[in-house]
């Protein structure tokens, strides 16, 4: 059960808007590298300075419960791997490397399959948005001094989108995933998305400083 998820979710009845991405594409070989490409600027603003990446894996960029790349998706995670090398790209999922994953075996297996370090953490998305800063900030090769300089990745707007926007982070919704996913969970997060931008709801700005 993720206790993070229910207890955050709580979150949206006060300010709905944290819910909704800062960009939103199809599937994961749609993420435009480098990624600030993806965040329109206003008034003359500079692009984000966006120095690492939070990937989510289940229908992100890997098929639900299996542990590597799909094949749809391999070219754009090593574009990837490429813009943001090292400790810059990061994979956060809520299966491998948590709790329910015994001795991290399905964090090591996707590590090997992907080259990408995988967080080990005991709080599911989005509660575990401090040690994903706290990961960042100890890496002497990310270069992240503030969540406003980390985009997260994922295609789920109650976990991964909440979990960027509550950090202070940019966050890109994969609305479709890698297969179709007709569960009540995803037609509630597409339809409160539809519903909150025609009244003109936006995702709130990053914060320069994580809180």
């Amino acid at each position: 059960m993720n206790i993070s998820g229910t207890f955050n979710f709580l979150r949206l009845f006060y300010n709905p808007s944290l819910c909704l991405p800062h960009h939103t594409v199809s599937t994961f070989d749609q993420l435009p590298i480098p990624l600030s490409k993806a965040f329109p600027t206003r008034n003359g603003e500079k692009k984000p300075d966006i120095r690492a990446i939070v990937l989510d894996k289940d229908n992100c960029f890997a098929v639900p419960k299996q542990n590597h790349v799909a094949p749809q998706n391999e070219a754009k995670l090593e574009e990837l791997k490429k813009a943001y090398p090292g400790s810059r790209l990061l994979i956060v999922s809520n299966s491998a490397g948590t709790g329910d994953d015994p001795g991290y075996a399905e964090a090591e297996l996707l590590e090997r399959n992907t080259g990408v370090k995988v967080l080990r953490h005991a709080t599911k998305k989005p509660g575990c948005h401090g040690g994903v800063m706290e990961y960042f900030r100890n890496a002497p090769d990310s270069g992240v001094t503030s969540a406003s300089q980390v985009a997260v990745v994922g295609d789920r707007l109650f976990t991964d989108v909440l979990m960027a926007n509550m950090m202070g982070a940019h966050s890109v919704w994969v609305k479709d995933g890698v297969v179709p996913d007709h569960g009540m969970l995803s037609r509630v997060e597409k339809g409160l998305e539809s519903f909150l931008s025609r009244r003109g709801f936006v995702a709130p700005n990053p914060k320069s400083d994580f809180e």
